[in-house]
C-alpha cells in the first residue's frame, strides 16, 4: 500500500459526498512533497478512509481524472501525474505599515488569551521555548458586525508580560507588537493558501463546512532572526481575495 495519506474532512450532508472527497484529494495531491509516492491507495482503501462507498469514491476519482489530476490503469492502479504542479509560494516585497493598514478598520472580539504548550507544528518556529503566550480573536465588518476573519496569535511569553490584551481590540498584533511592547520586528514573511472551511472557522465566520476560505500565516522576526509571533488567520473566501500590485520602476 502506498504511504500516500490524504487529509481526513468532517463531511457535511448537505453537499454531495463526491465534490467533497475531491477536493479533499486534489487538495492533499496539489499540496505533496516531491518525494512523496505517486501511486494512490486502491478504491477500496481511500473509500474506508473516507468513509463513503467505492461508487461514491469512483465517482470522485473521474473528477480529478478528468481535471488532468490523476490517470487511472486497470489492473495497476491510480497515479498522480507526474507534472501536476504543486503550490509555490510568491514572495513579495513590503513594509510592515501596509500589512497593519491592512488588518486595521474591522471590530475584534477577543475569544481568549493565556499560556499554552508550543504547538507541535510552530515547534520549529519556537525551538527554545516549552510555552508560549496564545491569543484567539474574531474580526468583523465594522458596518454589517458580519464576521470576516479569526486569528491565532502564538507570541513570545516575554512579550506577553509588556502586552495589555485590550489593546488587541483596538489594534492589529502587529502595530501592539511594535509600537506599545517595543518589540524589535525586523520582517515579516506572509504565505496565502486556498483553503476548506473545517468545522470550527465553518461556525466562527457563519459559512457552510467546506466552503473556501482564504488561509494566511504571517511570521514575524527580529533582528537576530528570532521568530517573535506566528499568526494564522482564516479569511472568509465570499469577503476578501489576494491582490498584488508589482511596481516596474527602477
Amino acid at each position: 500500500m502506498t504511504s500516500f495519506a490524504p487529509d481526513s474532512i468532517v463531511l457535511n450532508r448537505k453537499l454531495p459526498l463526491w465534490y467533497q472527497v475531491s477536493q479533499s484529494l486534489r487538495a492533499s495531491i496539489l499540496g505533496r512533497s516531491p518525494q512523496d509516492p505517486l501511486r494512490l491507495p486502491t478504491e477500496e482503501q481511500l473509500a474506508g478512509h473516507y468513509g463513503v462507498s467505492v461508487l461514491t469514491m469512483r465517482q470522485a476519482l473521474k473528477e480529478l481524472e478528468d481535471e488532468g489530476l490523476i490517470t487511472r490503469h486497470r489492473r495497476r492502479g491510480t497515479f498522480i501525474e507526474p507534472d501536476v504542479r504543486r503550490a509555490t509560494p510568491v514572495r513579495l516585497l513590503g513594509s510592515v505599515d501596509a500589512i497593519v493598514a491592512q488588518q486595521s478598520g474591522m471590530t475584534t472580539e477577543l475569544l481568549d488569551h493565556g499560556a499554552v504548550r508550543v504547538p507541535p507544528e510552530l515547534a520549529g518556529h519556537f525551538p527554545d521555548l516549552t510555552e508560549v503566550a496564545a491569543y484567539h480573536r474574531l474580526r468583523g465588518d465594522e458596518k454589517t458586525g458580519e464576521p470576516t476573519n479569526h486569528a491565532r496569535n502564538h507570541i513570545r511569553p516575554e512579550l506577553a508580560g509588556r502586552l495589555d490584551p485590550d489593546d488587541l481590540i483596538r489594534w492589529p498584533m502587529t502595530k501592539v507588537l511594535r509600537d506599545i511592547v517595543g518589540a524589535d520586528i525586523s520582517r515579516i514573511t506572509d504565505t496565502v493558501e486556498a483553503r476548506l472551511a473545517d468545522p470550527e472557522t465553518a461556525r466562527l465566520l457563519q459559512v457552510p463546512l467546506l466552503s473556501p476560505i482564504l488561509h494566511y500565516t504571517g511570521i514575524t522576526y527580529d533582528s537576530r532572526g528570532r521568530v517573535l509571533d506566528v499568526a494564522v488567520i482564516h479569511y472568509r473566501g465570499d469577503r476578501f481575495s489576494f491582490s498584488v500590485t508589482l511596481d516596474a520602476a527602477n
